[in-house]
């Protein structure tokens, strides 16, 4: 499946919406004119088991399922993805929280890891790349290999590639937010000032959001 037909799929479903007037705040308090849900994908079966099957083909084709012996998500919203493609791959696997639990055994990654296993990182969007380095190096901590990283969605932001550069990891992903924009421009769904706006926006979040 193109990454476009992947964009269209999102923009079915809503998962990406837009509002310029007043903006989108984040947690961060950036100011944005898209906002990305992902987790809506879970509620859709078509678009669900269509989204899986791209996740599949990136896989096959830009990794190789022999590179692959364990599936790990980040919780919690890639969790699920993580889940079906393990499932489809007949693979083990483990989610890795965002910090260690306070009680009980007090880990960070639930399930069982074997030591040396080449595991890949299943992420739902790639922002800044924290949630997902993060996943990774709990992994390399606990004995496994990490080198690749897969997403349904990234912005390709300058911090997300330095990131994962600086951290020996490839990311692949089904499409990137540009990518988004142009399919929902050319749907009709935003006008030219509407995409000429958010595409200033990825040009400069920061700056964007102060202007």
């Amino acid at each position: 499946m193109s990454s476009s037909q992947v964009a269209k799929l999102l923009l079915e479903i809503n998962a990406v919406t837009f509002r310029f007037n007043p903006p989108y705040t984040y947690t961060s308090g950036l100011k944005s004119p898209i906002y990305l849900d992902n987790r809506l994908i879970v509620s859709y079966p078509r678009v669900r088991s269509a989204i899986i099957d791209s996740y599949i083909e990136v896989i096959k084709q830009n990794i190789g399922l022999n590179r692959i012996d364990w599936i790990s998500g980040t919780a919690t919203a890639a969790i699920p993805h993580a889940a079906f493609i393990a499932e489809r791959l007949n693979l083990p696997m483990v989610y890795v929280r965002s910090i260690a639990k306070k009680h009980g055994k007090g880990e960070q990654i639930e399930g069982f890891l074997k030591p040396g296993a080449n595991v890949l990182v299943i992420e739902d969007h790639v922002s800044t790349g924290g949630s997902s380095i993060e996943n990774a190096l709990a992994i390399r901590a606990a004995g496994g290999l990490v080198t690749h990283c897969v997403a349904t969605t990234s912005y390709e932001t300058d911090k997300s590639i330095t990131r994962f550069k600086d951290a020996n990891i490839k990311l692949h992903y089904l499409v990137s937010g540009r990518e988004i924009i142009n399919t929902a421009y050319i749907e009709g769904l935003i006008n030219m000032e509407q995409k000429k706006s958010i595409d200033l926006w990825f040009d400069n979040p920061v700056g964007w959001g102060k202007n």
